[in-house]
């Protein structure tokens, strides 16, 4: 069994601001990094920045400036809250970055020598925000199947990868690789998804449409999709940003942590793509849920937009990481909102733990001069026994919890401990025993 673990999240979009949505699946792979170091692995954690594409191009030319530019003012902003919120990512990639660019035209050049990317004409809509091709059978009343947003007709020559060659293949793969897709519901999406014949993928968008991005090497009129570029960060990184002398040794990857809005794109477009340049296959992808406020979808329009730093500001982030993980499986959707956040936050933080820490630390300083004494096992009760049991057993438990993505679980776990741990000190009620 190999000693490493490579887990990485989504690139993120520059298009504005990091939002709770990015800090969600960034803390849980910052987690399983951790923990995975604490178990003895060479662990790489990757996350980064995806800056190319429509969306930046005209958040940029809404801004008045070159689209560089804006990536390079909003990339500090990630970077920031990400030590803010204490991640110890290993590799911070951009797209932007030279040596990406030429790693993704090295794997397009690789698949257009294979025949696996052709030119053709293409007739159908397409969604700006997703960034995504829809055909006629999947739009309605001229909206996005996904996002709801307002999609344009458009026609022009583009090239495409021979994702359909792949459709069985793939189907076979997820069927055999149960942990392939997590979780269940998600896997049995994709496999629904793959019940229909799967077309060819749009890998190309001219330059008189859109000018930022990756170069075609085979054509200079055109750049690449901006999923193939932002897909590719997942080997590139290994190349240039882990320093390591070969992708071997962390690929494939352990695993992909994606919200659920961009399952198809790693599970079947990236799976593909892969197949395409005879590479192994990531071990899993975790697509998690989404977070609504006070039971609505957040949107700008709305204002219900949940700024992290303001939360960690306001709680600090070991709060704000705590009540994400904590309040709902790591698979479904969560609601997010100031009253849940507080009720959390004093109950169990400030009460259970933190009553906790100030009744130990007060005897500490009452009875033992500041230090922790010897156990003294001569006069072990019953409860003295259960509670060092209830303790001895806390890791393994919350290990397995986490192998298995429960973050939920693993805290829930642990306060367990906490309230044992009370509820013992209430029970023996040591400040009587120093006065005896």
């Amino acid at each position: 069994m190999s000693n490493t673990f490579y887990v990485t999240t989504p690139i993120y979009y520059v298009n504005d601001v990091p939002h709770i949505g990015h800090a969600y699946t960034t803390i849980a792979a910052d987690v399983l990094a951790r923990f995975y170091r604490l178990t003895g692995h060479e662990v790489f954690f990757l996350t980064g920045l995806d800056e190319h594409g429509q969306k930046v191009q005209q958040a940029a030319a809404k801004a008045g400036i070159d689209p560089q530019t804006h990536c390079d003012r909003l990339t500090p902003k990630f970077k920031n809250l990400w030590s803010q919120l204490h991640i110890s990512n290993d590799g911070f990639i951009r797209t932007t970055d030279l040596q990406h660019q030429a790693v993704v035209q090295r794997h397009l050049q690789a698949l257009f020598d294979k025949e696996l990317i052709y030119q053709a004409e293409y007739i159908g809509w397409y969604c700006t925000f997703d960034e995504r091709f829809w055909t006629e059978k999947d739009v309605e009343n001229g909206l996005c199947p996904d996002c709801r947003r307002p999609v344009e007709q458009v026609s022009e020559r583009n090239y495409f990868f021979r994702m359909s060659r792949f459709q069985s293949r793939l189907k076979e793969h997820i069927q055999k690789n149960p942990g392939f897709i997590q979780p269940d519901s998600r896997r049995n999406e994709v496999l629904g998804f793959l019940q229909k014949p799967l077309e060819d993928l749009s890998i190309s968008r001219p330059k008189s449409r859109l000018s930022w991005g990756v170069e075609l090497p085979f054509d200079r009129d055109c750049v690449a999709y901006v999923w193939f570029d932002a897909l590719v960060n997942y080997l590139s990184a290994l190349e240039y940003v882990a320093q390591i002398p070969s992708t071997a040794k962390f690929w494939p990857a352990s695993l992909h942590l994606v919200g659920k809005d961009i399952l198809t794109t790693h599970a079947v477009y990236w799976s593909t793509m892969l197949m395409g340049l005879e590479l192994p296959l990531p071990q899993s992808i975790f697509a998690h849920g989404w977070w609504t406020v006070n039971g609505e979808k957040m949107s700008k329009s709305r204002g219900n937009v949940i700024d992290p730093y303001a939360v960690v500001e306001e709680f600090g982030a070991d709060a704000f990481r705590y009540f994400l993980l904590r309040e709902v499986p790591f698979g479904q959707d969560g609601d997010f909102s100031i009253t849940a956040f507080g009720s959390r936050y004093n109950a169990e933080l400030a009460n259970d733990l933190g009553n906790l820490l100030s009744r130990t630390l007060t005897m500490l300083a009452s009875f033992s001069n500041n230090t922790v004494p010897q156990p003294d096992v001569q006069h072990e009760t019953d409860q003295d026994r259960q509670l060092q049991d209830a303790a001895s057993s806390l890791f393994p438990s919350i290990a397995t919890h986490l192998r298995h993505l429960e973050f939920n679980r693993a805290l829930e776990t642990t306060w367990g401990l906490v309230q044992s741990a009370n509820q013992y000190i209430d029970k023996t009620a040591p400040w009587l025993l120093a006065k005896d």
